[in-house]
Formats: C-alpha cells, sequence, structure tokens
C-alpha cells in the first residue's frame, strides 16, 4: 500500500526568547539584525505576553486537518509539518518523510492567498526536495475562494456587527487586510493583490457590512515600496473623511492569533482609533474552527 503524507507548512516563529535572534536572522537571508531591531522585535513580543501562541497553534492546525482529511478520505496520511524560517524546516520535513518510506504526499500553506513570493515559495522548496527523493507532490496554491472559508468569516464578522448597535452600522467601517508585500510583484503580475480584492468585494456583499474597504499590514522594514495603504493609514483616512464610530478588522490574510494580529491590530490599530474616538472590533481569526478546516479538506481533495 502506497504510504501517504500531508505536509502543512507555516512561516514559523520563535519557541523562546532565545530564538528570537537566529530566527530573524533567517528571516533576513542570513544577515544579523541590529541590537536595536531586534530589541524591537523583542518588546513586541513582550507586549502580546512574552512570545506568539502561533506554534502551538500551528501544531493544533495541522493536527485537525490530518484528522479531518482521514476521516473525509477514509485514507490514512501522516502528518508533517514544515516551517519557512524555525526548524522543522521544509526540507527536514521532506527529509523525514523519505526516511519513513512515503511515496506520495500532498502540501497546505497556512496562507489563504497566493502569491510567488509567500505561497509560491513554499511550494516551490517543498517541490524541489520531494522530487530529490522521489515523491510525488501535490500542493494546494489557495483556498480563499472555499465556500467554507468564505462563510467562516461572513459569519464571524455578521456576529461582530451585533455587537455595534444597528443605528451605528452606516457609522462603521469593515477593514479587509492581509500582509503587505513588497509593490514589485505587480511587475510580475502576480495575483496576491487581485486576490484579497476580490476578497475584499465578496465579504462587502455577503456580510451586513455597510462599507468595506481594503488595507495592507505587517509590511517589512525594507527601502522598497511595499503594498499599500497600511490599516493603520487607512483609518486615520476613513476617520478623517467619513466620520466612522466603528472599525472592525478582519485579517483574512492570516490564519490565526499571532504576533501580526495580536500587535499589529490589537495594539496598533487599537491606538489609532483611541487617538480618533473611534471603537476598535476585532473578529476571532479561524484557529481550528471547523469551517476553517474544512475548507483546506475541500482543497485538497480538490487537488485529486
Amino acid at each position: 500500500m502506497t504510504k501517504k503524507a500531508l505536509l502543512v507548512m507555516a512561516y514559523g516563529t520563535p519557541y523562546t526568547e532565545e530564538d528570537i535572534e537566529p530566527y530573524y536572522t533567517h528571516i533576513r537571508h542570513g544577515r544579523k539584525p541590529s541590537e536595536e531591531a531586534l530589541q524591537d522585535l523583542k518588546d513586541r513580543y513582550e507586549a502580546i505576553g512574552g512570545i506568539s501562541p502561533l506554534a502551538k497553534t500551528t501544531e493544533n492546525q495541522a493536527q485537525a486537518l490530518v484528522e479531518a482529511l482521514n476521516q473525509r478520505t477514509g485514507e490514512e496520511y501522516a502528518l508533517y509539518i514544515g516551517l519557512k524560517h524555525i526548524t522543522p524546516f521544509i526540507e527536514d520535513a521532506v527529509k523525514q518523510m523519505h526516511e519513513d518510506g512515503i511515496e506520495e504526499a500532498v502540501s497546505i500553506v497556512l496562507a489563504p492567498h497566493y502569491s510567488n513570493f509567500s505561497v509560491g515559495s513554499y511550494n516551490k522548496r517543498a517541490k524541489e526536495e520531494c522530487d530529490q527523493y522521489g515523491i510525488q507532490l501535490k500542493s494546494v496554491e489557495s483556498f480563499y475562494e472555499q465556500p467554507k472559508f468564505k462563510q467562516y468569516w461572513i459569519d464571524i464578522i455578521n456576529e461582530t456587527l451585533q455587537n455595534i448597535p444597528e443605528s451605528e452600522h452606516d457609522e462603521t467601517a469593515l477593514i479587509v487586510s492581509a500582509h503587505s508585500l513588497p509593490e514589485k510583484i505587480k511587475e510580475h503580475n502576480d495575483p496576491y493583490p487581485d486576490q484579497l480584492e476580490q476578497n475584499m468585494q465578496y465579504l462587502h456583499e455577503e456580510t451586513n457590512s455597510q462599507h468595506t474597504h481594503l488595507g495592507w499590514q505587517s509590511e517589512g522594514n525594507t527601502p522598497d515600496p511595499w503594498l499599500g495603504p497600511d490599516v493603520q493609514d487607512l483609518t486615520k483616512d476613513l476617520h478623517a473623511s467619513h466620520g466612522y464610530k466603528h472599525f472592525i478588522y478582519a485579517p483574512v490574510g492570516f490564519v490565526c492569533e499571532h504576533l501580526e494580529v495580536l500587535y499589529d491590530n490589537d495594539y496598533e490599530c487599537k491606538v489609532v482609533c483611541d487617538e480618533v474616538g473611534a471603537t476598535y472590533h476585532r473578529p476571532t481569526m479561524p484557529n481550528t474552527d471547523e469551517r476553517f478546516i474544512d475548507a483546506m479538506v475541500d482543497a485538497i481533495i480538490a487537488l485529486k
């Protein structure tokens, strides 16, 4: 019987404070961060409780995913986790698959939208490694269009709107966002910005939100321009032009609570809301919600 694997890939996060510098150095292609930049990152982790919950959440998501996949298909996929910037690296996971006698694998990145710069780079690393060992690999490229993924965000945004008096819905802005990427991706017709635009559009049409806007967040510190507008600037501009009393932030490009959401949204965006006198709202992230897990299973099954 052919041995099959599910390879779940994710960005990765430091497990302890000692991991922060090597992790950050790996993100910077081997260049060590300055003391100032390193301290800034440590301060951000400190602000959200000391270290990100991402590592444990990634494990929980992967475990829920393989259990749901095996139940739905009636097959036995062995689970492997491969990370981009910290152990176990993607290459480590594939090597382990080979040592375990895996012959066929499916993979998915814990990111709903496709960019050559992000999901494409994970899939490339996994395929190159699988090819070396003769493992047949099929990879999901995106799952933001899966009905259950859409339904999760429609439901959770509508639930959030119920916490706002109906008389103030016309004074409420929904900001749909994802991790910014360098603007140069547009020169290569990268689908990422268009996918987010589509995502924002269907949430505007399918939720009870009357005013929906697309923003970008968590851009890197490089000299090159990144996709904008940044969510904080957008909040200020929207308040100045429309006087919104409530801002709902839906970071649909992310899949769980981690540094970019807990700090960049829950701290930085809330500071802006407080400054302009508006109320900050942020729906619960998908984490291991059944709709979210099933959406990924649907995307994997569709590969066949």
